[in-house]
């Protein structure tokens, strides 16, 4: 039996009839069993919606016409109970995001149990249990016994996607369906889960395993595919092997992807530039856990502590960009919580000093900070969950002017919040729309609009492009860099992306376990890394 993928004039839209969008336009490939196809292409290009509809998963709303064969059988004239029967048992799917995609109210044991027994109708619950055990064990998941009593929030981004690649490989599948599966993972990370998808395709239990790559990141289909289709605006404007696409591109389009990287337009840090923050031997711990009973606070006061930052020690200067990198849990985003000045939780330890504009940040009370905070904003990985669906654009980015300068009339903040707008590449109506209008890169630009707008001095950029595809990263760094030049702003940089903080800092720092194992002039850094740890995050981002 063969177990082949082929998709022929397959047309999607939504709507009543009357107001259609059509957001994929006859397109057809083939998936050959046993072959890995990389479906690239920008945001909004159609890629997940066309998974989605191998698996069945759109909503009534979608007109769907054209081909989905499977195993021969056209997969959008079957049944909903025959999908049901293909869907887990002979097309699998690890979707992008695991903390959304596995439920927080049952532990990771039942979960993947749960799927089996979907399949295996006449297993007990302990054999299901077994089975959830033997592919956590398979996809090398530490402590795999303990693991299945465990919560998804209790386990890292990494542990989460590998056990979204159990749940999913638990009913052994024929095709595995994997949708940005390491978008928000770092180098190591990224690495580590390509690696594993390889050896279980290799495996004899997944011997055959055809497996479909949705995805923006070009250097994952290059370390990954076999084969490629290259989607744009709803269609497929090129396909070929691996080889055919990267060397010999025939399209403009399919060229500026594969372009598409950071470019460096860094400006030499003047000599005698004011320096703006002064790190030095900041140490953050946690709680762990346990301990005894507070009678006054009426909690558990903590005797064990985790540290979590170590020591570190660096300062920035106006003008300048360093960059943070680290695997994830190395300490990045609490170094940027620590320089924000936000607490990390009861009875968390915070040691050693952070000056800002020479003022001690971390002894100053709220009242204090708050006529500082104007001059050190961030800028957070996710746009669509930090900006408030509750409000206009508008509303968002004059929001912080009513907290700092409330002497300012509606009229001028009006006038404000439409002359950053332009600044950062969006029109004037944009202030009356809402977030869920706007593409990714689009409310990444809000939310540079919204630190932008109370005239900082230090900017904290955490993960500032990583969920948005490649032609959009680079424009988004484009405009940052834009802005510094202008405004003369100090960037922290915290990113798992070597090469963002290669276009983007002037110097690197490097955190693993909390600790600084190696800094100092970027270029210098990853042309030349003295630090194993270091070595190991360039080598796999190369």
């Amino acid at each position: 039996m063969s177990y082949d993928l082929s998709v022929r004039d397959l047309s999607i839209a939504f709507g009543d009839g009357r107001k259609e969008k059509s957001v994929v336009n006859q397109i057809s490939f083939d998936l050959q069993q046993g072959r890995r196809l990389a479906i690239v292409g920008e945001s909004g290009s159609g890629k997940s919606i066309t998974a989605m509809s191998i698996l069945g998963l759109l909503p009534e709303t979608a007109q769907i016409h054209g081909q989905i064969l499977w195993n021969g059988s056209n997969l959008l004239a079957l049944s909903n109970e025959k999908i049901r029967q293909i869907r887990g048992r002979e097309v699998a799917m690890v979707f992008q995001e695991p903390m959304t995609a596995l439920n927080p109210l049952f532990t990771i044991g039942n979960q993947i149990a749960e799927a089996v027994a979907i399949h295996e109708v006449n297993w007990s619950k302990a054999q299901c249990l077994e089975r959830a055990l033997q592919m956590l064990e398979k996809v090398r998941l530490p402590d795999a016994k303990n693991k299945l009593k465990v919560y998804p929030h209790q386990l890292s981004g990494g542990q989460r996607q590998r056990v979204m690649i159990a749940m999913a490989l638990s009913t052994k599948p024929k095709l595995l369906i994997a949708d940005e599966p390491t978008t928000a993972l770092d180098v190591n990370l990224r690495q580590q889960i390509l690696d594993l998808i390889l050896d279980l395709q290799k495996d004899p239990e997944g011997e055959g395993m055809s497996v479909l790559l949705i995805t923006h990141d070009l250097h994952l289909v290059k370390k990954f595919a076999q084969d490629v289709a290259v989607m744009y605006q709803g269609k497929i404007v090129e396909r070929g092997t691996l080889q055919e696409i990267f060397e010999n591109p025939q399209l403009p389009y399919t060229q500026t992807l594969i372009n598409s990287r950071p470019e460096n337009k860094l400006l030499p840090i003047v000599p005698l530039a004011t320096e703006l923050l002064k790190v030095d031997h900041l140490s953050v711990s946690y709680p762990i856990p346990r301990g005894g009973w507070d009678q006054f606070k009426k909690v558990f006061r903590p005797t064990d502590f985790k540290h979590v930052l170590s020591d570190v020690s660096f300062d920035l200067k106006q003008g300048e960009t360093i960059g943070i990198i680290g695997e994830s849990g190395s300490g990045k985003t609490t170094l940027g919580m620590a320089l924000l000045g936000l607490s990390p939780g009861i009875f968390s330890k915070v040691e050693g000093s952070v000056e800002v504009f020479g003022n001690p940040w971390l002894s100053l009370s709220d009242r204090q900070r708050r006529p500082l905070r104007a001059k050190v904003q961030v800028i957070f990985q996710d746009p669509f969950g930090s900006l408030s669906p509750r409000l206009s654009v508008g509303e968002i980015i004059g929001e912080g002017l009513s907290v700092h300068f409330k002497n300012l009339t509606p009229l001028q903040i009006e006038q404000m919040v439409t002359d950053v707008l332009i600044e950062v590449g969006l029109d004037k109506s944009s202030a009356e729309r809402y977030p869920h209008e706007f593409s990714g890169g689009q409310r990444q630009r809000i939310a540079i609009a919204r630190a932008l707008i109370l005239k900082p001095e230090i900017l904290i950029l955490d993960e500032p492009t990583s969920a948005l595809d490649v032609t959009i990263q680079k424009q988004v760094l484009a405009l940052l860099t834009d802005l510094q030049h202008k405004f003369n702003l100090a960037y922290v940089l915290i990113t798992h992306d070597i090469s963002v903080v290669q276009a983007m800092s002037h110097r690197l720092m490097v955190l693993q376990n909390g600790a600084v194992v190696e800094q100092g002039d970027t270029q210098t850094l990853i042309s030349n890394p003295a630090h194993p740890y270091t070595k190991n995050l360039i080598n796999a981002a190369f």
